[in-house]
């Protein structure tokens, strides 16, 4: 298994918007970047991902798990954009905070600090465990 990172603005897209979407999930669409495209190429069904709300809030909210791998972008006419579908899998116990994840110099090598414009990134199994046990605090 992989863990992930998977970036939206709450206005657009929100945890909330996540849940309700059901286990089924929903795809993440809408994506217009190579390397997150990519990203999502490498993605396998069961890998894992932190949900993360960017611009004001800029925090860590949830997990959630790919349902579905690769498939065309239902929001794409071109062929050129692919994406997966994902399922809220639960809450974290608190939000971790971008503020948190700079601080923590264990994850000073973090996509979210080195990329923090890409909207799909890779996280290693020791960021994983690190922000889960965070979320506990």
């Amino acid at each position: 298994m992989r863990y992930w990172l998977f970036k939206s603005e709450p206005g657009t897209w929100s945890w909330d918007d996540q849940v309700n979407a059901g286990k089924t999930g929903t795809e993440w669409d809408g994506v217009r970047n190579y390397m997150a495209r990519n990203q999502m190429r490498e993605m396998k069904k069961g890998d894992k991902g932190f949900f993360y709300h960017s611009v004001n809030a800029k925090e860590i909210v949830g997990t959630v798990k790919v349902v579905k791998t690769a498939h065309p972008d239902s929001t794409d006419d071109s062929g050129t954009w692919e994406c997966v579908d994902i399922a809220a899998d639960k809450p974290l116990a608190r939000p971790v905070t971008l503020a948190e994840v700079k601080e923590e110099p264990a994850l000073a090598e973090m996509a979210l600090i080195k990329n923090s414009r890409l909207s799909v990134q890779p996280v290693t199994e020791e960021e994983w465990t690190t922000i889960m046990a965070m979320a506990k605090r």
